[in-house]
Formats: C-alpha cells, structure tokens, sequence
C-alpha cells in the first residue's frame, strides 16, 4: 500500500474521530472511547493522531474548545503583521512558493474555448483530491469523499470552463497533486509529517471578479495554523462593513487549501460549515497547527 493511500485511510479514522470527539466534547471522551468508537486500537490512534496533528487526542480537545478560539481571534497582531508584511519562516504554507494568475477578460467571456483542460483525482492527505489543470496553471482543486461527490465536481468544472476540451487524466492528477503539497516526510527530530515544498513554483489561475480577487488575496496572507472571522478579513481589506459579501467571495473560492478559506470561522468561535466538510477543516487546522509549532 502506498504512503498515500496509507495517510489517505488515515484522514479518515482521524475525521471519525474529530467527529465523535466535537459531539462528545462536553463529557471529554476517554482515549478507550475513541478507540473503541474508530475502531481501533488505543495505541494505534494515539499514534496517528499524534503524527497527524502534533497533538494527542485530549490536546484536540483543548484546541476544538470555543474559548480557544475566541482567544485565537482576539489576537490579531500576527494577521496584522502578516497582512502588512507577508509570511516568513520555513513551515509557513506559502514558502511553496505559490504564484496566482487571473483568467484574461477574453479568456472569462470565451468560457474556456480552444481551451484544453485536464482533470483526474488521487488520494491525499485530506481524503481524495479532485485537480484541474490548463497550459496556464492549476484552475480547481478541491476534496471528496465518495463517487458521488467527484461527479459534482466534474458538473462544477463543465459549468465553470463550459466551452473547454476536458481529458481525464489521473495521472496528471497524482503529479499535480505531489507538486502542490510536495512529499510528505518524516522530521529526523520529530514524530509528526512535514511537507516538503517542491522544487518550483506553483501556479493558480484565478477566476473571478475584481472583488473576489481581493478577497482571495487576503485569505493567503492569514498565518499558517491561525485563523480569523470573516468580519476581521472584511475589516484587514479596508471593508468593515462588507462582511457578508466577504463571506460569500469565500465560498466561491475553486482552489481549496492553496486559497485558504478553511482558515476563517465565524465570530463566536464557531468553525461553522466548510465547502469540502466541516470535518476536513478541522484536519487541515490541526494539520496546519503542528507544522507551524
């Protein structure tokens, strides 16, 4: 079995568990419980978890609580500083060196035509991976489950470039995707996955209003692990009162992770819903947390 598929299965026990430990947080499930609730053994949840995460099951707990995220919010000094000074450091997600292009007035009205586009899916570290790709750059990805969802996904891609020649094309897919998050490795000084950026730059193509673009721009700017309300976003933008709209920019966003909107949650704490499952949000924040610690 691949390191892939293998981290892929993974994603799934963990999402269980993330699942029963939010519903059940109030009564603070006992590792036994999880265990016997995933099914498997304590051990072995413990431990990939911890891999996962950077955090043991109980330390979930902890961070899942609302008073954690209230206090994440109140600190806004780190989105200020990046927001006005962009990302540094050697685990911050966009040392990959990620690279956004906007589709042409031209290309938007042509709706793809003479376009050729290449889409496939493989697994990854947060469930299957859905990627679509044209000579310019990468134009969607996003996350599924089962064969249902995936078939959404191709509707989505037909509806967003109606006039493009679609391939399929896994194979495609798979390289795109270990270009994108790089390979996943072992730190020799620590237990938990690291991702490896790729060699090269990554380029997203963008397609969207002028106001979309701006909002996009600001979700990359929010720190690796940290997240923010969609009022604050609106507010670093200059738009305080544009909240609703910021909201709705968000949730048109075709490049899931790379533009980050799983790293805004409402202003009561809540992670609230996510395009791609609530669940996955959370297992990208913790995922995201570890790698920033």
């Amino acid at each position: 079995m691949s390191t892939v598929i293998a981290q892929q299965q993974n994603y799934q026990r963990i999402a269980q568990a993330i699942r029963y430990l939010s519903a059940k947080q109030q009564k603070q499930p006992s590792l036994a419980e999880l265990a016997a609730h995933v099914g498997v053994s304590e051990f072995h949840l413990q431990r990939i978890f911890t891999e996962w995460v950077g955090l043991s099951p109980k330390q979930f707990l902890q961070f899942l609580t609302k008073e954690n995220a209230k206090r994440l919010l109140r600190s806004n000094s780190v989105m200020e500083a990046a927001l006005a000074c962009g990302l540094s450091g050697s685990s911050r997600l966009h040392d990959l060196m990620i690279k956004t292009e906007r589709v042409t007035p031209g290309e938007y009205r042509r709706m793809g035509a003479g376009l050729q586009i290449r889409y496939g899916s493989c697994p990854s570290l947060f469930g299957y991976c859905f990627i679509a790709v044209n000579h310019r750059g990468l134009c969607k990805l996003a996350f599924f489950d089962d064969a249902d969802d995936e078939a959404s996904l191709l509707l989505e891609l037909q509806q967003e470039w109606a006039a493009a020649e679609l391939i399929r094309d896994d194979s495609r897919a798979t390289a795109l995707y270990e270009q994108v998050f790089g390979a996943v490795s072992k730190s020799p000084s620590s237990s938990q996955g690291l991702f490896q950026a790729p060699s090269h730059s990554v380029v997203v193509l963008l397609k969207g209003s002028e106001f979309q673009m701006q909002v996009w721009q600001a979700l990359m700017a929010i720190p690796l692990g940290e997240v923010c309300s969609y009022q604050q976003l609106a507010e670093s933008m200059g738009m305080p009162s544009s909240a609703r709209a910021v909201a709705s920019a968000i949730a048109r966003n075709n490049i899931a992770y790379l533009i980050p909107c799983h790293r805004v949650i409402r202003g009561t704490g809540e992670f609230s819903e996510y395009r791609w499952g609530a669940d996955r949000k959370r297992a990208m924040l913790l995922h995201e947390h570890s790698m920033g610690s």
